[in-house]
């Protein structure tokens, strides 16, 4: 699911039961079902103090009342957080933030933001990172160390995994505005890369519901994909990740096999072909141009057949790029038509090169 889905969820209203599900993250189907309720003898007869007391109901508020609007959080943008770093620790936290999946969908600036951001912690043995039941405060990447995973049930705290010198973890509470769902505890020494609470929800949900607003506006405009009911347009513009190109960088290459297909987002794309059966097989000849809302690429996935053209940028260019897993799971119901679409490439084929060449599906 998407960062964007996690912050729609939280803005219905629906955020409890939701957050409660995905702390599945840490704890069996049966651990969730004790999760956030203590036993009998977890309960003390006696109040606790007064100071205690305010303080938890502070920590509380602070959670719950919290709303966050992507909408109404333009005054933020300019609030950029900045933690100087040394050229090896710069080394060390590009290389803890490579694989983190949560990071995939931003765009070179965005990531250089929030690696400016993101700020060193050292830990040693028994240190607990968060705490099950505290306030969200920091997205963390383990940079080295191992570390356990702890959920309370029935009063005990469960061990329900661990983490070994790789991973991510904290991101729950600040996506769903709910309690951490769990204890992390360090057993050896490490270090941990930490993002605030404010900068991950401004760049990363917002980004996130930014994105998938403009798919959305862009989807609608694709004449192929009226066919699809609104909630799947939505599951495919999920998929969507934006590629950019500089002018004349090759996007897709006749003959290459392949593995996605592409929307026009910003930008113009000019499709070429190069014929065999000509006096010069190597000359280009240019078929089509596609502009923002137009779509390419989908032949071969449809076919399955290599490339049958070259896709090139016309000045700065940006696309969104469905690979071919989402492509076969979301728009079945586009085949059909994209199949009919094939005859019509074949005429435009046979007008510009004086031959029909069959672009049939493979067998």
């Amino acid at each position: 699911m998407s960062c964007f889905n996690c912050c729609k969820f939280r803005l219905n209203g629906r955020f409890r039961s939701r957050g409660q599900k995905r702390a599945g993250v840490y704890a069996s189907s049966e651990q969730e079902d004790h999760m956030d309720v203590a036993s009998d003898d977890d309960i003390s007869d006696e109040p606790p103090p007064k100071r205690i007391l305010d303080s938890y109901k502070r920590r509380r508020q602070s959670v719950c009342a919290e709303r966050y609007d992507p909408d109404a959080d333009d005054e933020d943008d300019d609030k950029k957080v900045v933690h100087p770093k040394s050229d090896s620790q710069r080394t060390r936290l590009a290389q803890a933030v490579a694989s983190i999946l949560l990071f995939k969908s931003l765009d070179p600036e965005q990531m250089q933001e929030v690696l400016d951001a993101m700020f060193e912690r050292k830990v040693v043995p028994d240190e607990h990172v968060i705490d099950q039941g505290d306030d969200g405060d920091n997205f963390y990447v383990i940079d080295s160390g191992t570390y356990n995973i702890y959920v309370k049930i029935d009063g005990t705290d469960k061990h329900v995994g661990s983490y070994d010198n790789t991973g991510s973890f904290g991101e729950l509470a600040l996506m769903y505005n709910t309690p951490r769902a769990a204890t992390i505890v360090a057993t050896s020494d490490g270090v941990l890369w930490a993002l605030d609470r404010q900068t991950f929800r401004r760049i990363l949900l917002k980004n996130a519901y930014k994105k998938r607003k403009m798919y959305e506006n862009l989807l609608d405009n694709v004449p192929m994909l009226k066919t699809l009911e609104q909630f799947e347009r939505m599951k495919v513009a999920d998929a969507l990740m934006t590629q950019s190109f500089e002018d004349g960088e090759v996007i897709i290459r006749q003959g290459d096999s392949a593995d996605c297909m592409y929307f026009v987002e910003e930008g113009v794309v000019r499709i070429a072909m190069k014929n065999k059966n000509a006096d010069d097989p190597d000359k280009e000849l240019e078929v089509t141009r596609c502009k923002q809302g137009d779509y390419f690429g989908e032949l071969a996935l449809v076919t399955n057949n290599p490339r049958a053209a070259s896709a090139y940028a016309v000045g700065k260019t940006k696309v969104a790029r469905l690979d071919v897993h989402a492509f076969e799971r979301l728009l079945g119901p586009c085949k059909e038509l994209m199949k009919r679409n094939i005859e019509l490439y074949e005429e435009q084929i046979h007008e510009i090169f004086g031959s029909k060449l069959q672009l049939q599906e493979s067998q």
